[in-house]
This record gives structure tokens, sequence and C-alpha cells, in this order.
């Protein structure tokens, strides 16, 4: 009798939490696709696609996930995640996000500026000395010299300019800055290259030296690396904290993302296996050398699971709002998926413009895209690919650790053809 007593308050907490939509754990809920206006039929698409994928041995494996507010339809795991040991995948298996990071560290901006610590058009030098006064790579005419054979490409001719205006945090969102985004830069970057012991406070100062590819704001062009981890550094200075531990406490920690790192987990059993596919066969590769756990790179240093990275997407899908905690203002999302540097840019692609550290489908027929106009989201090199469609409240995410051409679009365009009728204005776990 005393038992019951003890239990019975328990389970009408655990009642009152569902029924007033309080999260009993981090996860996000799971509910059965039609729930959320999805047709299950049509939602084996994406199984069928990615088996068709590791059929062709085009990549080893991978893990899928598809959400609409807030509620996770389909989490499936694909193929392997080892070859050589012929370990099945698995759903919670953490891979390199590589570029899925910028989002992150582009919420990490937001947040900053929300505070009053940034500014979208803050000069990069208010933050990082070294980047004021930058210089401008002009290409120098004729004839490139010829590289030594199976050596780095040969220096590019250029000469310098004054930048015309400053860089600023905007242009770096935006990909807009110019900052190492092409051959001169990208070659001139390599004489300053970071070493094993540099970290972002020892490296970026030392970056300022590096000539802009074109003058801020004249085009687009993607900064692989070294524009984000610049904004990593504006972070670390701004709030007074290095970038991991704003992160783990500002995002990770609070979100539930327990696998999210900088650290590389060497060891761990649910770290899948890196490969490349060179001459038809899929050969393994081992992890970026910045990928130390003493540089944390803001281009692409984390390491995630479908799942942790799921209650990032969901936070940004829901107003930036998730577990009991405001991350963002409604308007900083909002802000964040606008269109900053348009398809009319130089370097953009008609459809697809750019946002604060995220593409924006502007014109999904442009596009040749199933996703809502406004969808937004990013990839990652390695074959990690998310988005955001606000419109349908679905969030989509595809991990694999293989670039594979073309599976990224099949992906979005399996999940949009499933979606078949309107989902539940209540969301479960994230009001």
């Amino acid at each position: 009798m005393q038992k019951r007593l003890m239990v019975k308050p328990l389970v009408l907490l655990a009642l009152c939490a569902v029924m007033l939509g309080w999260p009993l754990t981090a996860a996000a809920p799971t509910a059965r696709p039609e729930e959320v206006g999805f047709s299950a039929e049509r939602l084996k698409r994406v199984t069928e696609l990615m088996q068709r994928h590791v059929d062709a041995k085009a990549m080893s494996g991978a893990v899928t996930l598809v959400a609409r507010n807030g509620r996770i339809a389909h989490l499936e795991a694909h193929g392997l995640m080892d070859l050589e040991s012929r370990k099945p995948m698995q759903k919670d298996a953490i891979f390199r996000i590589m570029s899925m990071t910028k989002p992150m560290v582009g919420v990490a901006v937001l947040m900053m500026m929300e505070e009053g610590k940034v500014r979208l058009n803050d000069p990069i030098s208010r933050f990082i000395p070294e980047y004021k006064d930058l210089k401008v790579g002009v290409p120098q005419g004729g004839p490139a010299p010829a590289g030594r054979a199976g050596g780095p490409p040969a220096a590019p001719r250029f000469y310098t300019v004054p930048a015309e205006r400053e860089v600023t945090v905007r242009d770096v969102l935006t990909h807009t800055s110019g900052i190492v985004s092409g051959t001169i830069s990208n070659s001139e970057e390599r004489k300053v290259s970071a070493t094993p012991t540099d970290s972002l406070a020892t490296y970026l100062p030392r970056l300022g030296q590096v000539p802009l590819e074109f003058q801020p704001g004249s085009r687009w062009a993607y900064s692989a690396g070294a524009g984000f981890d610049v904004l990593s550094r504006v972070v670390e200075v701004a709030s007074g904290m290095p970038i991991d531990r704003f992160m783990k406490e500002r995002l990770f920690d609070p979100l539930g993302m327990k696998d999210t790192t900088y650290i590389p987990p060497k060891g761990n059993p649910r770290l899948t296996r890196l490969y490349s596919r060179t001459s038809g066969e899929l050969r393994p590769q081992n992890d970026p050398g910045f990928m130390n756990g003493v540089y944390m790179s803001g281009g692409g240093g984390l390491f995630s699971t479908a799942e942790d990275y799921a209650q990032f997407a969901l936070m940004l899908a829901n107003g930036g709002q998730m577990n009991g905690t405001r991350f963002l203002s409604p308007r900083a999302v909002e802000l964040m998926g606008s269109v900053f540097a348009p398809d009319t840019l130089p370097g953009r692609s008609r459809g697809e413009s750019f946002g604060l550290s995220v593409r924006v489908v502007n014109d999904p027929v442009a596009r040749n895209s199933f996703l809502s106009e406004g969808s937004f989201g990013w990839s990652g090199l390695f074959g990690t690919h998310f988005w955001v469609d606000p419109k349908e409240k679905v969030v989509g995410i595809l991990m694999a650790q293989t670039s594979v051409p073309g599976i990224r679009e099949d992906f979005e365009n399996a999940v949009a053809q499933a979606v078949v009728g309107p989902s539940p204005a209540t969301v479960a776990g994230t009001n």
C-alpha cells in the first residue's frame, strides 16, 4: 500500500507533464508519420534512396531523421558504420559534421547580437585588430606558372590594393567577405597555416596578413574554414569565453546535445568511419589535421549525432525556443533565414540565396527543389546535410561520412513529397 502511494504522485506528475507539453527528457518526442501529416508509405522512399547508394557502394552508410512540429516521424540507420568490421550503422552514431558547424556559430553570433555585444555592421577589426587595413588580391595578367608534378598548385600571380572598406560581421556570416575564399587567398593562407599548437586566439591574428579574394560585399564565395573561424574568435572576444565552453554552456547542454563536441572521440565505438570514393572504391580516410582538440574550428570542427543535431534544428524551427529555454528571439531566427546575399549576386545560384550562416531557398522552381520558399540550412563536406522548412514545420537531417553527388537534393525531395497533410499545431516539448 505504501509503495502504491509513493508511485502515484510520480505518475500524476508525468501525466501533467505530457498534458502541458513539458519535456520529460531532452530528446524530441516521436510520432507516427500520419500523426504529423506524413505518408508512411511515401516516407519509405527515404530508406530506399539511402539503400540504393549503399548498394552502389557510393557510401558506407547513413542516418536519416525527419521531424515535423517538433516530433520525430522518421529516424533510421542505413548500411554500415565501418566496412572493414561490417559493423551495422547505429541511430546514435557519431559523425564529423564539418561545415554544419557553421550555423551553430551563426547562432552564437546572433546571441551576442541580442545581448548588444556584436552588431552586423561591426568591423571584424573591433574584435581582431589585425583585420584593420586589409589588402585585396588582384589577379595579374599572363599565364599562371606551372606547378610541380604531384605537388601543390603553383602560386597565382597577383598584386594587392587596399580594401575599399572594412570587412564586417555581416560579410563573414554571408560569405561575402573575401576571407580565404579563392585561388589567391587560399594560396597565401598556406604560408601562415595553423600549427598543431595554435588556438583561435593565436592563429586568427596571423591570418589577417592574407589578402582578401575580392572587395568586401562585391560577390559571394565560400570561405570553407577561415571565415567562421574568424566569427568564432569574435564570439570569444565578445563573450569573454573560449568558443568550446560558450557552445557547451549556451547551446549544447541546454539543448541536451550530449554527444556534440570539438574533441575527436577517438576510440568511441559509435564514431563512424570516414571514407572517400576513389577509383570506384570506398577508401578509409584520416581526420583532417585541425581536428586535434586544440583548434576549435568554427568552419568545421564539430562531431555530432543525428538526434543531437535535431535538437538544434528543432530549436530553430520552433522560433528559437526548446526544452523550456529560449536561445534566440523569433525575430532573430527569422533574420537568420532571410535573404542577405541574393541569388543575383555573383557567385550564387538561381533560386538559392544566402542568409546569416545558412543557404535560403528563395525560389524553389529556379532551384529545382520540392522545398518551400524560405527553407534554410547547410551541409558538410563529408556528406552531412540539414534544413528547416518554416512553412511546413519540417526538419530534415542526413548524416553520412562520404560525399555523394546529388544525394542531398534527392533526400530533400524524398522528404517533401511525403508531406501530404497538415500537422497539429501543438508541439510537445517545445513550447
